[in-house]
């Protein structure tokens, strides 16, 4: 039997969304050690999945993909994700079940030629990244001419992103606010990217600059007040502001609350509505978690928990 546990992740910004250099995507983001995607399988002569309902057709539907023909696998979801919040649920889940039928069957496929085989990392490498190695990625996006338009994951069948850029995240705390809502996905993220692209050039290279001069150096010199000016920068920036300003009002006040609080830095992940916040001690981090869940008490509901990265990336172990 094996057992794969695998990360979810930030997804900090999209890059470039206009295009004018020949490529489009690429992206800045962080492994997180929880929540994750904990599954456990076996040889079976049927595909069978049971545990968690959330994940449950993702699962299946990727291990049916990678299985060899005639062969079967019994999965156990013992963890589930929450799916739709900007937390890559659905890459991890993809990745962990065509994982498991690599190893039981032997197959040596790497991660990449896995996560084309169940179509994942078509607009982010992110996600495929954490899974393999974990820690802070930056990826280099895809030529314009291979994907042929603005979209999301979902809709894109180009391959996974190549990593440019991966170092160890520093231990810093990180506040996680999960509000009740649900971020795009599906017809309506395609329809986000349809109307809000191409991004001004202008944008594009502010953010660039960012990344590159501030918030990668950050991340090697362990600098957490550079980074969290990063991150609280890009917010008002390129694809993210689009991404932000759609959101629930809740959600905003919640990125505000955790940069006024205390944090460093405070941002959304990707179409969200998961936040997050950059501390560097247990105290903060707790104060920022208790204000950050009493708003969403008393608005719409939600979970704040706190979480550091994963340096690691998935882990696969025999039972």
């Amino acid at each position: 039997m094996i057992r794969i546990t695998s990360p979810s992740r930030l997804h900090l910004t999209l890059i470039d969304m206009n295009a004018s250099q020949g490529r489009i995507d690429g992206g800045a983001g962080i492994s997180l050690s929880s929540p994750q995607v904990v599954i456990s399988a076996q040889k079976s002569d049927v595909v069978e999945v049971t545990g968690g309902p959330i994940l449950k057709g993702r699962i299946e539907t990727a291990a049916r993909k990678v299985l060899p023909e005639g062969e079967g696998v019994r999965i156990t979801i013992e963890e589930d994700m929450f799916s739709h919040v900007g937390l890559g649920s659905g890459t991890q889940a993809a990745l962990s079940a065509a994982t498991a039928v690599n190893e039981l069957y032997g197959l040596g496929m790497s991660v990449r030629e896995l996560a084309i085989a169940v179509g994942r990392g078509g607009t982010s490498g992110i996600g495929v990244a954490s899974f393999e190695t974990g820690g802070f990625i930056v990826d280099g996006g895809h030529r314009f001419s291979d994907k042929g338009s603005f979209s999301p994951s979902s809709a894109s069948r180009a391959d996974p992103a190549p990593v440019l850029f991966r170092h160890d995240f520093p231990d810093w705390e990180i506040v996680l606010a999960l509000p009740d809502v649900q971020g795009a996905y599906d017809a309506n993220e395609v329809d986000i990217f349809r109307k809000a692209c191409p991004i001004p050039l202008e944008q594009v290279q502010q953010l660039s600059h960012i990344i590159l001069m501030k918030m990668m150096p950050a991340v090697v010199e362990k600098d957490i007040e550079a980074f969290g000016h990063a991150v609280n920068h890009i917010q008002s920036l390129g694809f993210k502001r689009y991404e932000v300003e759609l959101q629930h009002q809740v959600v905003r006040d919640v990125m505000m609350l955790m940069q006024e609080s205390g944090a460093y830095g405070a941002g959304m992940s990707s179409f969200g509505p998961a936040v997050y916040a950059v501390v560097d001690n247990t105290e903060d981090a707790s104060n920022i978690m208790q204000d950050a869940q009493d708003l969403l008490d008393s608005t719409i509901g939600g979970k704040v928990m706190i979480t550091r990265a994963n340096n690691t990336g998935a882990e696969i172990k025999e039972v």
